[in-house]
C-alpha cells in the first residue's frame, strides 16, 4: 500500500512539472464589464449583497495594469428617489490585477 501512494504521489509531481500554463494575451480581466463583474463578486461576500448591489452602477478605470471599481453612491432625494451628489457616506472600492485576476485591495469608505 505505501508503495502505490508513494508511486501516485510521484505521478502527481511529474504531471504538475510538465502542465503548461495558459495566460490570455489581454490578461485574464480584458475589459471594464470584466473587472466591474469580478469586483462585484469579490465585494458580495465582504460587505453583503445588498449592500453593494445599493452601489450599482460600478464602475472600473485601468490603470498600470491594475482595475479599480468603485460603486456609486446614492442618497435619498426626498421625493422617494435617489441622488448621487450632495450626500455623506462612501462606497466599496476594489483594485484587480488585469494580468491574473487577482484581488490586490478592498475597501469601504464611511
Amino acid at each position: 500500500m505505501r508503495i502505490c501512494a508513494v508511486l501516485a504521489f510521484s505521478l502527481w509531481i511529474v504531471a504538475l512539472a510538465h502542465a503548461q500554463s495558459y495566460r490570455p494575451k489581454d490578461g485574464y480581466v480584458p475589459d471594464s464589464t470584466t473587472a466591474v463583474r469580478i469586483g462585484e463578486a469579490a465585494l458580495s461576500p465582504v460587505y453583503g449583497k445588498k449592500q453593494i448591489e445599493s452601489e450599482q452602477p460600478f464602475t472600473a478605470i485601468l490603470r498600470d495594469a491594475v482595475w479599480t471599481v468603485s460603486g456609486t453612491l446614492s442618497c435619498p432625494d426626498g421625493k422617494g428617489g435617489a441622488t448621487t451628489g450632495g450626500c455623506e457616506g462612501g462606497v466599496a472600492i476594489v483594485q484587480i490585477s488585469k494580468v491574473d485576476a487577482h484581488v490586490i485591495s478592498m475597501t469601504h469608505g464611511k
